[in-house]
């Protein structure tokens, strides 16, 4: 590409010869002025040649090098601005500004991406966001304003303004794409978000006005709730004449992974995403509400100790980060079928407010759950929008969203990644804090669970299920503790639900006491174990292991509390529902050698002395008519259903009533934002150098291939959300 001229010539031949001199003179070293004609010809073109990787790459690296010079990419964003302006003046889609729109958005996203991929300063100077100060402008051009303000303030007004239809498919979803390179400067940044991260884009989204981010929000929201098809005529990418495909023919399908996201590579591609659109509003959202600005303040003190002395000024610096519009404007977002202040009067801050279908919204996301990226925003809405969060509450058919959530816990070791895992639990961790959800999932009857295989699940409720969901998760990791965290929201949640039990089902009230018995032997078995070792440790005088028993020490303390919590959560049902669960009593009954060891033991007894006044009080009833019958499963559960009406739980001992809640730490874009990229690159086609993420770890390719990548998933995602979240779930006494 380099031997082709940089200079105008004539323009006459071919599309072919023509493109190939429009981008050859574009990447070249001649700078065209922001009122040359040179732009209209650049973008009015289908520019249909093919083009392989290695000359794609080509033009990209002479591009890196003449951009100082010509500033050719902060032009190009501003005819990108000044297209999407007149189209929302003049919304015909078949206008040649619609064409000239698509063509500036991807041309801009293509050398965009490779500049930011292969920066070279951590501010990004190879970007050139701005024009010499001798560059000619129109007459209305405010020449010191930031160009990335100019361009994102464009590109969310028209996103936000406008309609998807057929016709403006493609510009939104090229836009979109556009959107995901500008914010891809994050990936560059490490982990923990610092004050000297270079994120021009993102940072101009976050300082637009407040109405501006609301019809964003909104339309990126409508965009997933839609679920928009790819449109036929979307295939040819622009509206051309003849068979031309467009520009630069998607550089062709062997450089689709180089250059960002064709949109044939979309549609064409069988193992893409059948909704583009929905699933790239999806990742952009996620990535704009999870952002946080790193922002450092100097503030100067004087020390003032001795007053005979000069005074002497100490400067201290303080890191804070700053608010988030997306992320306000989606806890703000209303129903539109219901708005609350119409009946609590102010109940909401005066302005602008997203407003959507609550209901299609709900629908969507039952639809959805399966995929990661909607856990996410479920959590979300669930954690910052008490509106939306009142309006799941209330419905009345929570199997919608429940039922997907439970299905993919049940399948988690079939290649279901760790922080999917955790972002689940923590949704129904966040539910189980209502006490009226807990009660409705009860009230719900599922004729059948097809999908779960262990055991047949016949009428049985919703709650039941997620009882038996969740002690299945714990089960299924005790044999790997390093995750405590698991463990603890599971129990967590089990404790809130407890007191609202509702004729739990036989299985349930079973595998409930099975729990207990589990980890009664692990209890045990490290008990045994740490006794013989600070044994071991006095008779030998020795402290060569004193690391191994505390090792032992801490995973003992750990299931003593997970033990006493299953026995808070026995004692809640026995406390607060005994009457109208007999199948809990039942298993209590059948199991009850179980819990013979721990009747005296210091740390349990008092919260094995209430099993054992419930059994006492049905075993002293039972001896009286034992000799006059034969004892059935059947018999017995009658017996008890019978001796349940004239329980009044004389004996009793009261306990505090569990009930632990979920709060986000302080920074949780630690966590969320390398979260929400890994899924937006693997989700979206989304090609970026991994040499260049710092963002995340990049395994290496063959490193991938371990075990399916299950163990890599395990021990990262274990790692990044046990350091977040070692303090999320708190206990209210």
């Amino acid at each position: 590409m380099g031997g082709v001229p940089s200079t105008p010539r004539n323009t006459g031949g071919d599309d072919v010869s023509v493109s190939e001199y429009l981008i050859a003179t574009f990447v070249g070293e001649k700078s065209f002025p922001l009122v040359s004609d040179f732009w209209n010809k650049l973008l009015e073109l289908p520019l249909s040649s093919r083009w392989p990787t290695d000359r794609v790459l080509q033009a990209c690296e002479l591009f890196a090098q003449s951009n100082g010079y010509t500033r050719h990419l902060a032009k190009l964003l501003i005819h990108l601005s000044w297209c999407l302006q007149e189209l929302l003046q003049d919304s015909d889609a078949q206008s040649p500004v619609y064409k000239k729109a698509v063509n500036a958005t991807y041309i801009s996203s293509v050398f965009l991406k490779h500049l930011i991929e292969n920066g070279k300063s951590d501010s990004l100077e190879e970007l050139h966001l701005s024009l010499d100060e001798s560059e000619p402008v129109p007459h209305g051009f405010v020449m010191d304003q930031d160009i990335q303000n100019f361009v994102m303030h464009s590109v969310l007004s028209f996103v936000g303004s406008t309609e998807v239809s057929p016709n403006s498919y493609v510009l939104h979803q090229e836009l979109l794409n556009f959107m995901l390179v500008t914010m891809s400067t994050q990936l560059l940044s490490g982990p923990s978000p610092g004050p000297r991260d270079a994120n021009p884009f993102i940072d101009a989204a976050l300082a637009q006005e407040k109405s501006l981010v609301c019809l964003a929000v909104r339309r990126l929201l409508l965009n997933y709730i839609s679920r928009h098809r790819t449109p036929p005529n979307a295939k040819s990418y622009l509206y051309s004449d003849g068979d031309s495909q467009g520009i630069l023919e998607r550089v062709g399908s062997a450089a689709a992974t180089f250059v960002l996201l064709p949109l044939n590579y979309l549609v064409n591609n069988s193992g893409g995403s059948k909704n583009p659109l929905a699933e790239c509003s999806l990742h952009v959202l996620l990535i704009l509400i999870n952002y946080h600005k790193s922002i450092m303040s100097d503030e100067s003190m004087t020390d003032k100790s001795d007053d005979n002395t000069t005074s002497e000024s100490v400067s201290k610096l303080h890191v804070f980060t700053s608010g988030n519009t997306f992320s306000k404007a989606l806890a703000n977002a209303r129903d539109v079928e219901f708005d609350r202040s119409d009946v609590e009067g102010n109940a909401h801050p005066a302005g602008p407010h997203v407003r959507i279908p609550f209901a299609s919204l709900f629908d969507t996301l039952g639809m959805c759950l399966a995929d990661e990226g909607a856990v996410l925003l479920l959590y979300s809405l669930l954690q910052g929008n008490s509106d939306f969060k009142e309006y799941v509450l209330v419905r009345t058919d929570m199997d919608t969203m429940l039922i997907p959530i439970l299905e993919t816990l049940y399948n988690s070791s079939r290649r279901t990644s760790s922080n999917q895992i955790y972002m689940m639990l923590i949704v129904l961790l966040i539910l189980s804090q209502d006490s009226s959800f807990n009660s409705s999932i009860h009230k719900m009857i599922l004729p059948s669970v097809p999908w779960y295989k262990e055991h047949l699940l016949h009428q049985t409720s919703l709650g039941s299920l997620m009882v038996i969901i969740l002690i299945r998760t714990v089960q299924h990791n005790l044999s790997k503790l390093r995750d405590v965290y698991l463990q603890t929201t599971c129990l967590a949640t089990l404790a809130n639900m407890a007191p609202h039990a509702h004729h739990l089902s036989a299985y349930a009230s079973q595998r409930l006491v099975s729990l207990f018995y589990m980890l009664s032997r692990k209890y045990n078995k490290l008990s045994d174990l740490t006794g013989e070792k600070l044994q071991s440790i006095k008779i030998n005088l020795s402290g060569e292991d004193d690391g191994v028993s505390e090792d032992l020490a801490a995973e003992l303390q750990i299931f003593t509390d997970f033990l006493r919590l299953v026995l808070d959560i026995l004692n809640a049902i026995l406390t607060y529902a005994l009457p109208r669960n007999p199948e809990i009593v039942y298993a209590i009954m059948h199991r009850q050698e179980v819990f013979l060891p721990f009747k005296n033991h210091p740390r349990f007894h008092e919260l094995v002395e209430n099993i054992y006044t419930v059994l006492d009080f049905f075993n002293s009833r039972m001896d009286s008519q034992r000799s006059d019958r034969e004892w059935s499963v059947q018999k017995v559960l009658q017996f008890i259903i019978n001796n349940c009406r004239s329980w009044r739980g004389e004996g009793m001992k009261m306990f505090t009533q569990l009930h632990f809640s979920y709060e986000q730490e302080s920074h949780p874009e630690e966590f969320f934002i390398p979260y929400v990229w890994q899924l937006a690159i693997s989700r979206c086609g989304y090609s970026f150098n991994p040499d260049a993420i710092n963002l995340f770890p990049v395994p290496h390719p063959v490193e991938k291939e371990i075990e399916d990548g299950r163990e890599g998933d395990e021990l990262e995602g274990k790692e990044k959300v046990q350091e977040l979240n070692e303090r999320r779930i708190v206990f209210d006494p």
